[in-house]
């Protein structure tokens, strides 16, 4: 719980939607690109303003990717989402030789140092006259970067060690389209933040969380991202299909007790999280309930997890059974498909926020040794 309570705090107060840590590939760069497209399909972002924010992502996305290639720390490659008032901020981080910052921070400086027509002409004239390497040519894509989104980036490089750094790099747009460039004029921009955030997902062993409103469409994408995050990890088919369909059950029971919008807003915004220790995989989600379901679900959770692998067999047997079509419940059988497909109990906690809502804890691990 208190690591929960910890990224929730975290991402409330810092709007953060989504953080991915690990290795960025095509493959996966695809999913995260559609989970960013169908939150903001629910947002009044124009289309001029998802436009350049989609052409700013796929292209960190794709720069992140060409510099993970034979990278000892791509695993601390990180991806965020967050809101802002009026738009959405996206962030990516990586590790860099910090004997590269210099050359890096000089051709950043002089693209920031570019009014919106001399940026298209030095794009124009690097693609007639660089010399391409592997990595993408001479600054190439950082030139695309500004001029996709037709302002200035913003980054930092902050120090891990006297070898490395971790280059971050960040774009705002908002709804209308404008970008938002926190450069001298204004307060400057600072990575320490996303920085201190892939720290505290290292310490753990996390690699994905999700904090906003779980649609059905958002809920697709995480899901969607994370079985092709599984399939590139090799995992046995089987363990792929356990900790998937776990997944599809603990976020629906995320849907099923949500308050609505407003309440989660002020008092709590869904979580979604997932870990990985020593072959062991937790999925944790936490959302606002209201009080009044909390003593019956407590009651559900407590019957379910008295039950060995042979009783939960039979409890969800039953429980199939005694379901009526013209119900739109499913009862108590997603909690008991979770215990069955995972092989192990359903920890929970309740931390109580204000005489209507408490905010609910749920983690299931999925180990790789149950059949």
């Amino acid at each position: 719980m208190d690591l929960t309570r910890r990224i929730r705090d975290k991402m409330m107060k810092e709007r953060l939607m989504f953080v991915y840590r690990g290795i960025v590939t095509n493959e996966n760069s695809i999913p995260l690109l559609m989970l960013l497209e169908k939150e903001m399909e629910n947002s009044d972002f124009g289309f001029v303003g998802r436009k350049r924010l989609f052409m700013f992502v796929l292209e960190s996305l794709q720069n992140v990717s060409r510099h993970s290639d034979q990278n000892q720390h791509a695993d601390m490659s990180l991806v965020v989402y967050s809101k802002t008032g009026n738009g959405y901020t996206v962030t990516t981080g990586n590790v860099l030789p910090s004997a590269s910052i210099n050359t890096l921070k000089n051709k950043l400086d002089e693209i920031n140092n570019l009014q919106t027509n001399e940026i298209r002409n030095v794009y124009r004239q690097m693609l007639s006259t660089a010399e391409f390497s592997n990595k993408g040519g001479a600054g190439l894509g950082l030139i695309e970067m500004a001029k996709r989104t037709g302002n200035k980036l913003d980054y930092d490089f902050v120090p891990l060690d006297e070898e490395f750094s971790y280059f971050i790099l960040s774009k705002t747009v908002n709804s209308i389209g404008v970008g938002i460039h926190f450069g001298e004029n204004e307060r400057p921009f600072h990575g320490k933040a996303i920085s201190q955030l892939e720290r505290i997902m290292a310490e753990n062993n996390v690699y994905l969380i999700w904090s906003g409103h779980i649609s059905t469409d958002v809920e697709k994408e995480v899901l969607t991202f994370t079985e092709t995050k599984l399939a590139e990890e090799d995992i046995e088919l089987n363990l792929r299909r356990r900790i998937f369909s776990v997944l599809v059950e603990i976020l629906e029971n995320v849907a099923k007790y949500s308050p609505g919008r407003e309440p989660e807003e002020k008092f709590g915004m869904p979580v979604a999280m997932i870990r990985l220790e020593d072959d062991v995989y937790s999925l944790t989600t936490g959302n606002l309930i209201l009080n009044e379901n909390v003593e019956d679900l407590k009651g559900k959770l407590d019957i379910i997890n008295k039950f060995d692998k042979v009783g939960l067999k039979e409890l969800f047997r039953k429980s199939l059974s005694g379901q009526k079509i013209s119900s739109n419940s499913t009862g108590n059988m997603g909690l008991i498909d979770m215990a069955r497909k995972s092989g192990s109990k359903l920890v929970y906690q309740f931390e109580q926020i204000n005489e209507l809502y408490s905010y609910y804890v749920l983690t299931v691990k999925v180990e790789g040794s149950y059949n």
